[in-house]
């Protein structure tokens, strides 16, 4: 088997036992040496003993027969996670007015949030963090995503005129990597509930016919429910939660899809020339986050276990295991403009090109639809009111 090394029986020719020769230094699993002959004593299973597979020798393993298994905090397991994973130190800056926190390019005195277009002077505090994995370089070019910019604001009648004139020549735009987690796990969910199964009964009933009544038959459905339980499995791969507070959630859900197959090792030089967000949601912060996503997931399974013709649940207690992640970092172009002394918002996904954002409402071309909607409603009434006078 790969991994696995081949076993060689020690003893010599003339059946005196020969010393095995020592493990190799490292890190690996922990190493117990036979008593006897120094050789690794494994596990038999159906025992408490460590057995030398060479010489037979014994180690009772000794335990506490009234001791519990300790339940072991969840946020300590994920916060272990965290400590082993890579660190750094960055400058992190923070603007005054949106609050966003953005690590300071180098060789940089000063720059515009990205955000909210407010200046920031660099000055901040070192801010140890969980390196970042994998970046998703820009592919969108500045360009592209201004002429996209320039499609989205055109398409939006609502939007006041002048905001269109005014976006096409003042929409200045910024490179931002958004800070992402990525979560993998296992998930063991015990639930109690019923299955509805559907049956029919026939019913008599009367209608009048011609003046006359008529006995007729119909069909009903009923429900019987049985009690259910059991456990379901599910495995979740790539969870994607936002590792930011300043960009609205329903942004990020609009942002999406990621390809995240093209993924690259993180280096530097992918930040060249763009800013990046620090995350400000941790590590168990944005697990918590990533349990909502799997919950109707886990409820479908569930649902499917019971079977039948509909399903209840009671309760549901779920465990999650096998828990990995990633920092990653994702790229987006963003715009801060202003209309009527309002700051708005607008973002381009720089792989896709996709734009979604904010933007002012014209109250004269709201105005004008809803009195066009009210005359062509009141000439819809006026034309069957017609009609049902000349019949």
């Amino acid at each position: 088997m790969d991994g696995e090394q081949s076993v060689t029986n020690p003893a010599s020719a003339d059946g005196a036992k020969a010393n095995p020769p020592p493990p190799a230094p490292g890190v690996g699993p922990r190493f117990y040496p036979c008593g006897q002959c120094g050789a690794k004593l494994e596990f038999a299973p159906g025992t408490d003993s460590l057995i030398c597979p060479y010489c037979k020798h014994e180690n009772i393993i000794t335990h506490d027969a009234d001791a519990a298994v300790a339940e072991l905090d969840f946020a300590t397991g994920l916060a272990e996670l965290e400590a082993a994973a890579p660190m750094e130190e960055t400058i992190a800056v923070v603007c005054t007015t949106c609050a966003a926190t953005v690590s300071k390019p180098a060789n940089v005195d000063s720059l515009s949030c990205p955000y909210c277009g407010s200046n920031i002077v660099t000055t901040g505090m070192n801010h140890r963090h969980i390196r970042p994995g994998s970046v998703l370089p820009f592919k969108v070019t500045r360009q592209q995503a201004q002429d996209a910019f320039r499609v989205w604001l055109g398409s939006r009648w609502f939007a006041p005129s002048a905001l269109k004139k005014q976006g096409f020549l003042d929409a200045a735009l910024n490179g931002l990597y958004l800070p992402y987690w990525t979560y993998d796990c296992h998930a063991a969910s015990d639930y109690s509930g019923q299955r509805g199964e559907y049956y029919y009964v026939t019913e008599t009933f009367t209608v009048t016919v011609n003046g006359k009544p008529q006995l007729r038959t119909r069909q009903v459905r009923h429900i019987r429910w049985y009690s259910a339980a059991g456990r379901v499995r599910d495995q979740f791969d790539d969870l994607l939660v936002l590792a930011s507070r300043s960009l609205p959630g329903a942004v990020a859900n609009e942002l999406a899809p990621w390809d995240l197959a093209s993924l690259r090792p993180y280096t530097d030089d992918y930040l060249s020339g763009f800013i990046a967000e620090n995350y400000t949601v941790d590590l168990t912060g944005g697990f918590d986050v990533a349990k909502g996503m799997t919950v109707a997931t886990i409820e479908a399974s569930i649902r499917a276990d019971i079977g039948g013709d509909e399903q209840r649940i009671a309760e549901r207690r779920t465990r999650y295991s096998a828990i990995t992640f990633k920092h990653i970092l994702l790229p987006v172009w963003i715009s801060a403009y202003r209309y009527m002394n309002k700051v708005f918002r607008f973002y381009v996904n720089a792989r896709t090109g996709e734009v979604h954002g904010e933007r002012p409402y014209s109250v004269w071309k709201i105005t004008l639809l809803v009195v066009a909607s009210l005359l062509a409603v009141g000439i819809i009434v006026l034309v069957v009111a017609n009609r049902s006078a000349g019949r």
